[in-house]
C-alpha cells in the first residue's frame, strides 16, 4: 500500500462504517455507499485536465479532493479499495452498447469489477453512472432484481457477456454494455482513457456531466440543466450559465472547481 494511500479516509470518504470481511454483504454495503457519495462526473475533461491512470493520482483526487470521475477512475480505485481489504478480484473490459449506431464500442471502452465470493463471482460497477445499486452475481439467463431495476446476463458470441436492463414502458431488455471475464491492468485502459478525453467521437467530451445516486432517485447536472428525480417524480431546473453550473456543483455534490 502507497503511504499516503489509506483504507480508512477512503472509507471515512464514503460515509462507510460496516465491518471489513471480504463477505458479500461487505460488497452490497461499500458498492451502494460509494454510489450514494462519489459522484460519476467527468468535469475534468471539460476542463481539459489530463486524466492519468495512476492510483496515488486518483486517490488523491476522489478521497482527498472529494471529487468524482468517470470508469477508470471510479472503478479503477474501488478494485484498489476491494483488494486491500482482501476481496479476489479482477478489472474486466467492456464495451458499451451505442444506441445512435445499435453496436458497442471498443474493447476497453468501459472498465468494471469481478469479484469471486465462495466461488462465485459478481459484477461490480461504480463507474457507469445510472446502474446497479448493489453486485450483480454472474448468473446467464436469469432475470437479476436490483434497488434500481432488472438487469439480465446474456453470454455473446462465446467471448463475452452481455449485460441489459429492463424498461417497463417499452416492456423489454434494451444492452447496457458487453464484458468479458478476462483478467486486466488498469495500465490496459490508458489508451481509450485518453480517447475518451481527446475525441469529438466520445460522448465524454460534448458535454459536461455530474450524476449521484440518492436514497430515492438521482441527481445529475448535465449541460444546460438540472435534473432531479425521485421514484415517482422527475424535475428538471435550468442552468443558464457557468456561474449557475458551479454553484449548483456545490450546492448538491460539495464540488468545487
Amino acid at each position: 500500500m502507497k503511504s499516503s494511500m489509506t483504507i480508512q479516509k477512503y472509507l471515512a470518504r464514503i460515509n462507510y462504517r460496516g465491518d471489513l470481511l471480504p463477505s458479500l454483504s461487505t460488497l452490497q454495503v461499500l458498492q451502494e455507499a460509494h454510489l450514494l457519495h462519489i459522484p460519476f462526473e467527468n468535469l475534468d475533461i471539460a476542463l481539459k485536465k489530463e486524466i492519468i491512470l495512476d492510483l496515488e493520482r486518483l486517490y488523491r483526487k476522489i478521497v482527498i479532493n472529494r471529487r468524482g470521475g468517470f470508469c477508470y477512475e471510479l472503478n479503477g480505485l474501488f478494485h484498489w479499495l476491494l483488494q486491500e481489504i482482501g476481496f479476489t478480484t479482477k478489472l474486466v473490459s467492456g464495451r458499451v452498447y451505442v444506441q445512435d449506431r445499435e453496436d458497442y464500442g471498443p474493447e476497453f471502452d468501459h472498465l468494471a469489477i469481478l469479484v469471486t465470493i465462495e466461488g462465485k463471482e459478481w459484477l461490480s460497477d461504480v463507474g457507469f453512472g445510472d446502474f446497479s445499486l448493489h453486485p450483480l452475481p454472474l448468473e446467464i439467463n436469469t432475470p437479476l432484481n436490483d434497488a434500481n431495476g432488472q438487469f439480465l446476463i446474456e453470454g455473446y458470441q462465446n467471448t463475452h457477456f452481455r449485460i441489459s436492463r429492463y424498461h417497463p414502458k417499452q416492456n423489454k431488455f434494451f444492452p447496457e454494455y458487453l464484458f468479458s471475464n478476462v483478467s486486466r491492468q488498469l495500465s490496459d485502459f490508458d489508451q481509450m482513457c485518453r480517447y475518451h478525453q481527446t475525441s469529438s467521437e466520445s460522448h465524454f467530451t460534448r458535454k459536461r456531466v455530474c450524476s449521484l445516486a440518492t436514497h430515492n432517485g438521482r441527481i445529475t447536472l448535465t449541460g444546460d440543466k438540472l435534473i432531479i428525480t425521485r421514484k415517482d417524480s422527475r424535475k428538471e431546473l435550468a442552468v443558464k450559465n457557468d456561474q449557475e453550473f458551479e454553484l449548483a456543483l456545490k450546492n448538491y455534490f460539495n464540488i468545487k472547481l
